[in-house]
């Protein structure tokens, strides 16, 4: 385990908890357990949830399951905050060399939640990615050891499908943009999508608004502010908050401009700089 993976000891000693408790469980079966996300690209923030994946050689068992569950209950009882927003996945190493290649799901803790479940929320090659150039081992080889790199092209479109899936979703379910957190979350993260779209990586979100700020036209720059402001006072505290019917409407502008924007960064006949 490493001493100190972050900045903060209150997550090290969270983090610590959380692989002495899958060691526990898993014994030989844990090959490692890795950040990836924020913490460690190291550019996080106190909105930041942690991210990590853990490489098991094997499927998970009903009975590592149940225990596993029991640990994820044990870990958010701990009296810190970073306790309540681990976010992970149980990944064989045969699915992680190859992630996001093919649809599969895995067993999944969300941020916020107790539960695990069955997901493919971290089946992306966004994620393989973020393993492959960024990944943290908190315990185990190196990420970059147990999963390929992917190609620029690759994650641009997969990104680009999210683009309009994700557009679809929200829409469908308003309630879900009309939260104060979630109208942030959403300019924020379709200018990370759109700076992957013409940079071929993924950037944390201080990267994401600086490049909005810089490629993106003028007037949606207030947005872009206000939203990157929105995230700095008590994100967490704004998740049940009503937003700004107005800051809706706009957002649903800005995401309707990203979506054609990255139709066009997608294209091969133009130089992705001159497409801006």
């Amino acid at each position: 385990m490493v001493v100190s993976p972050t900045l903060l000891p209150e997550l090290n000693d969270v983090l610590a908890a959380l692989v002495a408790g899958q060691r526990a469980i898993l014994g030989e079966q844990l090959v490692g357990v890795y950040l990836q996300g924020s913490f460690a690209a190291g550019e996080w923030d106190q909105s930041s949830d942690v991210d990590w994946v853990a490489a098991i050689r094997a499927p998970l068992t009903d009975e590592q399951v149940s225990e596993l569950q029991a640990l994820a209950e044990q870990l958010f009882s701990l009296p810190s905050t970073w306790a309540q927003h681990l976010e992970g996945s149980y990944i064989t190493l045969e699915a992680l060399r190859r992630l996001g290649h093919t649809p599969q799901q895995h067993w999944y803790l969300d941020n916020g939640s107790v539960v695990m479940q069955r997901s493919d929320h971290d089946n992306t090659l966004v994620v393989r990615w973020t393993l492959h150039e960024h990944g943290l081992a908190l315990y185990g080889p190196p990420t970059a050891t147990l999963v390929d790199p992917v190609e620029p092209d690759a994650l641009r479109a997969e990104v680009q499908a999210v683009f309009r899936d994700w557009a679809a979703d929200f829409t469908a379910d308003p309630p879900r943009i009309n939260s104060r957190w979630y109208q942030q979350f959403v300019v924020i993260s379709y200018c990370r999508m759109l700076q992957t779209m013409q940079e071929g990586g993924i950037y944390s979100k201080p990267a994401g608004v600086a490049w909005g700020l810089a490629h993106l036209e003028p007037a949606w720059h207030e947005l872009i502010q206000r939203a990157w402001q929105e995230r700095q006072e008590d994100i967490w505290g704004k998740v049940r908050q009503p937003a700004d019917p107005e800051e809706v409407r706009r957002t649903l502008d800005f995401v309707a401009y990203a979506i054609a924007l990255a139709d066009r960064l997608s294209s091969d006949d133009l130089d992705r700089e001159a497409r801006l």
